[in-house]
């Protein structure tokens, strides 16, 4: 572990191992979590199950889209976030620092994408199990007393994820440290915690094209109006309520 902390204080891994697996509910050392514990031994990550079928957030995002995006491109950036590791602890062993530095950037996107997308997933539902349903409880209050209403953050979001050049996300975040919520958009595959150390996700949602583009095209604001149609705000709240008790 003292490997591991020396390695995020010199910002090696400074978006996959520090504040985001605890939005997971998870942390370093959790055999069997996303993550596990950095030791002399190398452990790899796996591709996690989504709770629901491929189909079932017809129509808003078909199955041959869910397939492809959990079983290819999810799939992928597992694949090459252990291959980095690999090559991370093969490095490490050898006492290679500029090697342990070039592998920065694969780290990086890779284990953002695992992060990003293992929320993404428990973010979504279907209709016959609550998707779309708006926020209640602690979640859709405090959205209502920051940002007026649930409605205004629903445009607020679509108008941020809109404009975004390029790839990313648009996150619905937990400022724990000013006690807000704030919407905020990231690059690639960063995660949530790149914008700040105290933002917690309660919601991500892809805006990468391989998450729309065979049922949408490049309709990006069509993707994103119905996505709302199959968003799991139960989800948001629980993640909400264990930050904020």
């Amino acid at each position: 572990m003292a490997l591991l902390r020396a390695l995020c204080a010199r910002n090696i891994l400074p978006s996959v191992f520090r504040a985001q697996t605890q939005s997971l509910g998870i942390g370093i050392g959790m055999v069997g979590g996303l993550f596990t514990h950095y030791s002399r031994s190398l452990h790899t990550f796996s591709l996690p199950d989504l709770p629901y079928d491929y189909s079932a957030l017809e129509p808003y995002i078909s199955g041959e889209i869910m397939h492809l995006h959990h079983l290819k491109h999810h799939q992928g950036y597992v694949t090459n976030y252990n291959k980095a590791l690999e090559q991370l602890h093969d490095a490490i062993a050898k006492g290679d620092s500029a090697a342990v530095a070039k592998l920065h950037s694969a780290i990086n996107f890779n284990g953002g994408g695992h992060i990003n997308h293992s929320i993404f997933w428990k973010n979504l539902a279907s209709v016959h199990e609550g998707g779309g349903e708006p926020p209640k409880g602690s979640l859709g209050w405090a959205i209502d007393e920051h940002f007026g209403s649930y409605g205004a953050l629903v445009q607020k979001i679509n108008t941020e994820a809109a404009a975004l050049q390029g790839s990313g996300w648009v996150w619905l975040g937990l400022d724990k440290e000013a006690n807000k919520l704030v919407v905020e958009t990231t690059a690639n595959q960063d995660p949530l915690v790149t914008k700040g150390p105290t933002l917690v996700p309660l919601l991500g949602i892809d805006v990468w094209e391989h998450a729309y583009y065979l049922q949408y095209k490049n309709a990006r604001p069509d993707y994103l109006k119905n996505i709302w149609k199959i968003i799991n705000w139960k989800y948001a709240n629980e993640i909400y309520e264990q930050e904020c008790p």
